[in-house]
């Protein structure tokens, strides 16, 4: 598990409060909701999926805000996007969906802004996102944004990743992410705004090969034997 510092998860709680208080959310339920998704992103089986991945979003998506129709609602979406992430499940986005619905409404949030919520929830599964759903494509983009950074980032980023998998064989394992990251490559453009396109996907495309190639030379070590 990956310590978050204590400066991180105080922009998180002013992040949270502020969120709320557009909707009249009073301090007790802040304050103990807020507590209840530190625990989901402190679970001792994540490394990359923590509330710095969550902080990291939503710095992303702030500078991606012009971009979107219903910017809360996409501020929420990324609280609760991986809030349940279990890797030997499935279902991970439908249940954090559903965790999300359930607590937001417990919140008294609207019922438009829940819908929406879990409608941006349950894109993540498969990132995809259509032209005209620039909130979708916000919240995708700021997801993926790792992919787009420097190198030494990148690296830590992968070894979060394969932490979390730690219990799939490493030759089962790599073939899988090689897969993944291929399908990215295929993609007309691994990010959807303009933005991201322009600052981060030249990188990103860099990172992908370099994983990519390494993966190749480890298989081929793990086939020799």
């Amino acid at each position: 598990m990956i310590s978050v510092s204590q400066t991180i998860k105080d922009k998180l709680f002013y992040n949270w409060w502020q969120l709320l208080q557009s909707f009249n959310v009073n301090q007790t339920a802040v304050e103990k909701s807020f507590t209840q998704i530190v625990a989901a992103y402190s679970n001792p089986n994540r490394y990359y999926h923590t509330l710095e991945h969550i902080h990291h979003v939503l710095e992303v998506i702030q500078t991606l805000k012009d971009k979107t129709q219903n910017l809360t609602s996409v501020q929420i979406a990324a609280w609760f996007h991986d809030i349940v992430y279990e890797t030997q499940a499935t279902e991970n986005e439908e249940k954090s969906a559903n965790y999300a619905v359930e607590l937001l409404s417990f919140l008294s949030i609207p019922c438009n802004v829940v819908k929406n919520v879990k409608r941006l929830i349950l894109a993540t599964k498969n990132h995809q996102a259509l032209t005209n759903d620039g909130d979708a494509q916000v919240l995708l983009d700021a997801d993926l944004a790792i992919l787009g950074s420097n190198p030494s980032e990148y690296r830590k980023y992968t070894q979060a990743i394969r932490n979390e998998y730690i219990w799939v064989p490493r030759l089962e394992y790599f073939l899988a992410r090689r897969e993944l990251l291929q399908n990215f490559l295929q993609r007309e453009n691994i990010y959807f705004t303009q933005v991201m396109q322009q600052t981060k996907e030249e990188n990103a495309i860099k990172n992908l090969r370099a994983e990519i190639e390494q993966i190749r030379l480890k298989v081929k070590n793990l086939k020799s034997f």
